[in-house]
């Protein structure tokens, strides 16, 4: 059995302990906003923060969160998600919409982090998130849109 805590709320999980964080998510917890993207850790569209920071779930077995808190974006926490909801929608960012919680999810720990990013800032923080579609521009901009929400 493995403890976990995943938004807020405690399970505990009889599951192999190399099984991937996302798929625990996933299909044992039913949580289906953490995207499968390339499964080695290379796209961040399965970003979820541990402790408060960003990993990849794709790759992190659920033993590495025993006894840890996982916030997925469902459990985002208003003050930075719904800015970044806002500005994502404002900003016409999604378009397959594949990696927007990956994308939102390191953007939430950017913001958090640096409250007022320049445009290096958010490119380098948001450099391991890959965008199919190549929205790159508007995810710039819609960070930094949620930047002035959130004051």
């Amino acid at each position: 059995m493995i403890n976990i805590k995943v938004n807020g709320k405690a399970y505990q999980l009889a599951v192999d302990p190399s099984t991937p964080i996302l798929w625990v998510l996933r299909d044992t917890l039913g949580l289906m906003g953490t995207k499968f993207g390339c499964g080695v850790a290379q796209c961040g569209a399965c970003t979820v923060h541990l402790d408060g920071e960003g990993i990849r779930s794709c790759i992190s077995p659920v033993s590495r969160a025993a006894g840890k808190e996982i916030t997925t974006i469902e459990g985002l926490d208003v003050k930075l998600g719904k800015p970044l909801e806002q500005a994502w929608i404002q900003e016409d960012v999604p378009q397959c919409g594949y990696c927007q919680s990956g994308q939102i999810m390191a953007a939430a720990i950017l913001l958090r982090d640096n409250p007022n990013p320049t445009d290096q800032d958010i490119d380098d923080g948001m450099s391991g998130n890959l965008c199919r579609c190549g929205t790159y521009q508007r995810i710039r901009k819609a960070i930094h849109v949620a930047a002035k929400l959130r004051t």
